[in-house]
């Protein structure tokens, strides 16, 4: 490991390059798989460890008509309880003591385009990319009343901080299609989740996760295996890019509210 004091210095890395850590020029699955916990951050509150996570993105990178690649993914995050590390589909929210369903991120699809070079900190052994993002937008649930008690903020806003880390050699070498080593690390700050039913109380919520890439199911961990035996559409990425937005968890209740308040069981 590179002590704090090693130098390094700011290069931009092409497109091709950074489609060979996130995914593999090849158009072949792989996946990006992250284990963490999930806190509150509530004012004058002390934190409360709410969840561990498990997730995986299924992703694939393929060639656009004009110049660059598309990138098309669907991803998974499962809410575990933090003492017995499992799944459960219903949650006692400890501030209202309301039994509420669990909706685990479904996201399919995730979708992007790699054109541009991305910088990236280029170290003799190590070489780190670091994405900060600050998504907000109009919130899709606080035009409809039926959400008032689970999402009533007008702008949807959140962080998301990612860096993946790759050995500079491997970057460097461009025979393979893609690098295996890849290292994440990913934080985000976010509002209460729909389901939580938290209304308009103060607080936040922070991730704080960490994982790697993988390149067939048997890699990933035992949680999601087992969950892809009920789910195998997540076993692969997309093929193709679909016109219209991303799917979110907020979208994504919107379209289920039926069904979460009937009590079934997420991902549907």
């Amino acid at each position: 490991m590179e002590t704090a004091t090693a130098e390094s210095r700011q290069e931009w890395v092409t497109a091709r390059d950074w489609v060979r850590v996130r995914a593999d020029l090849a158009g072949d699955t792989t996946f990006m798989v992250w284990q963490g916990a999930v806190y509150s951050f509530v004012p004058q509150e002390p934190r409360r460890h709410l969840f561990n996570i498990v997730g995986m993105s299924a992703a694939r990178c393929l060639p656009h008509p004009e110049s660059g690649w598309y990138f098309l993914s669907r991803e998974l995050t499962f809410y575990l309880d933090p003492e017995t590390n499992t799944v459960g589909d219903r949650w006692r929210n400890p501030w209202t003591q309301e039994v509420l369903t669990v909706i685990p991120v479904a996201n399919d699809p995730v979708q992007g385009l790699f054109r541009r070079e991305v910088p990236a900190q280029v170290r003799a052994t190590t070489t780190t990319f670091q994405f900060d993002l600050f998504p907000h937008y109009p919130n899709p649930l606080a035009s409809d009343p039926r959400f008032g008690e689970y999402s009533p903020q007008p702008l949807y806003q959140a962080v998301e901080l990612f860096k993946l880390t790759v050995a500079t050699a491997d970057l460097k070498e461009q025979e393979s299609s893609t690098i295996r080593d890849v290292q994440l690390y990913w934080s985000r700050i976010g509002p209460w989740l729909p389901w939580m039913k938290m209304g308009d109380r103060p607080g936040y919520l922070i991730y704080s996760a960490s994982g790697q890439k993988a390149f067939e199911v048997a890699a990933l961990p035992r949680l999601l295996q087992e969950q892809l035996q009920r789910l195998p559409h997540y076993c692969e990425a997309p093929t193709t890019y679909r016109d219209g937005a991303d799917m979110t968890s907020w979208l994504y209740f919107q379209e289920h509210f039926e069904a979460y308040l009937a009590g079934e069981t997420f991902p549907l």
